[in-house]
Parts: C-alpha cells; structure tokens; sequence
C-alpha cells in the first residue's frame, strides 16, 4: 500500500513545472529583447500630401515635425494643425500595430497585457 502513494504525489510534476517556468523566462527575455528593438524602431506617417511629415519611435515619441515650406504661406493655421494631427496619429497607431503584431509573433497571441 506504500507504494501507491507515490505514484499519486511523486516528484514527477516538479520538472514539468521547471520545464514551464524556463520557458516563460525565454519568452519574458525575447519580450524584452523585442521592446528594446521596437523601441529604437521609426515609424513614419505624411498628410496633406506630404505637406507635413512625423516620425515617431516604437515608444511612442514624436521625433521630429517636418512641415512643407509651402503650406505655410496659406496661413490656415487650423488646417496645419489638422494636418499635423492626422500624420502624428497615423505614425503612432502604425508603431502600436506593428508592436502588437511583433510581440504577437512571441506571445502566440495570448495577448498578454501591460506591455505597451
């Protein structure tokens, strides 16, 4: 009767569960690895034509404001605000996109939360 015990409880389950735990620190290393990368990334969007110009980083920072010299002889402030609104959302949402479908490719999908 001894024996059944361990057939029930043994030490069996403890190396899946290291085998588990060594890949879900693979996974939060490559995770991490690709925030690194996605974060030095540049994404670009243009409205207006490509009167106005905004790159962005994959952390979502607006490195730099390009405006066509031309659009600014028109004076419609309003319209270069809308302008400059569109491309500055159009570059972070591909940044967020792209981010997603490469941390995507990681995850299996499982879209685990937090990361941007």
């Amino acid at each position: 009767m001894k024996g059944r015990g361990k057939s029930f409880g043994g030490g069996g389950g403890s190396g899946g569960m290291q085998q588990i735990m060594k890949q879900a620190n693979q996974m939060q290393n490559k995770m991490k690895k690709l925030q690194e990368e996605l974060a030095e990334k540049e994404f670009e969007a243009t409205s207006g034509g490509g009167a106005v110009k905004i790159v962005v980083t994959g952390n979502n920072i607006v490195k730099s404001v390009e405006i066509d010299e031309e659009i600014m002889k028109d004076g419609d402030a309003e319209m270069l605000q809308d302008m400059i609104l569109g491309a500055t959302n159009e570059a972070l949402k591909v940044a967020k996109e792209t981010n997603d479908e490469e941390m995507g490719k990681i995850t299996g999908g499982a879209g685990i939360p937090g990361m941007f």
